[in-house]
């Protein structure tokens, strides 16, 4: 099968397209023919060595596609199943093992495509709003990269939650896709002190929760953005990990909270996985959820992917197709 492969780490020249041979699943294992593939930041990490991991290596968890083969064990799904997933072992691939009971099935009115630009991203925004710091009427909120594949999810799910909601975006043409999503208001950050604005639409109090994708260039800033007694929602490091810093700086600031959390302790059992999918799910059926695919390419052209990825030029989803 064709995958795309990474032997050092280094730019978008070390995602190569090889041939290697199908992979054969193992107790509790299913074998997935993949329809769409997520790209997503952390592939980029792994490239470049910032995320050690052993090499030659497929990149990539999340997909979605039809079961194959099964091993032995597997009750989860049965070959002929579409289902979606974010723990398979390298899907930048035409075929990816992942264990069944982390896969969920896909119901008649999500497609492929959907689902594969929906599950990680969707539930990252999911345990965000409702478990991190859960949202409720009269919270207010910070979200940076309003206009990127999880911000547009979780502006849409804060909103429906009853929350205010300020993004921060670099452009206006992504400030009128993150106000079509539920964003009260935008700052442009490339024009205007998100401090500053912050503050100001706030009436001087701060937000409840900042929710900041972009790490090292924001972090300071969004501590500041807080009010007293705030929570700092740390997911991601788009512009570089957070330096090292004293904690009694949270107590300077007002008694604040800090996290840096992760999916994976998110849905941790299969409980919890499918009830997060299942929202998802039932909300995109209902059309109250926007899954917004901002381009795919052919699985050759992983490369283009990573450099639209790194130059910060999407507004939602990444998709490879096989």
């Amino acid at each position: 099968m064709k995958s795309i492969r990474v032997h050092q780490p280094g730019g978008v020249e070390a995602l190569r397209l090889e041939e290697i041979p199908d992979p054969k699943p193992g107790p509790g294992e299913a074998l997935v023919k993949l329809d769409a593939i997520g790209v997503n930041f952390v592939e980029v990490y792994q490239r470049t060595g910032q995320y050690p991991g052993a090499r030659p290596f497929v990149p990539g968890t999340e997909a979605a596609g039809t079961v194959v083969a099964v091993g032995s064990g597997v009750t989860a799904v049965k070959v002929g199943d579409r289902v979606a997933g974010v723990s398979f072992t390298g899907s930048y691939a035409e075929k990816a093992l992942s264990p069944a009971d982390r896969l969920v099935v896909l119901p008649g009115s999500v497609d492929a495509r959907t689902a594969a630009a929906a599950m990680l991203q969707g539930m990252t925004a999911h345990y965000l709003a409702t478990s991190t710091f859960p949202l409720a009427s009269g919270n207010r909120c910070m979200i940076h990269a309003a206009a990127g594949g999880v911000g547009l999810l979780l502006c849409q799910i804060a909103k429906a939650r009853g929350a205010w909601i300020i993004g921060t975006v670099s452009t206006p043409e992504k400030a009128a896709l993150a106000r079509d999503a539920g964003a009260d208001e935008l700052v442009l950050y490339s024009q205007t002190n998100f401090v500053e604005e912050t503050r100001r639409l706030s009436g001087g109090q701060g937000v409840n929760v900042v929710y900041d994708s972009v790490g090292k260039s924001t972090f300071e800033g969004s501590l500041d953005c807080l009010r007293p007694r705030g929570m700092l929602v740390l997911f991601g490091q788009s512009s570089g990990p957070v330096p090292a810093f004293d904690p009694q700086l949270l107590n300077r600031k007002g008694s604040l909270y800090l996290t840096r959390p992760t999916l994976v302790n998110y849905v941790a059992t299969r409980e919890e996985l499918l009830a997060r999918s299942g929202d998802l799910f039932r909300w995109i059926g209902e059309g109250s959820l926007q899954v917004r695919i901002d381009r795919t390419y052919p699985l050759a052209d992983a490369a283009k992917a990573h450099t639209a990825l790194e130059g910060r030029q999407t507004t939602g989803k990444v998709l490879l197709i096989p």
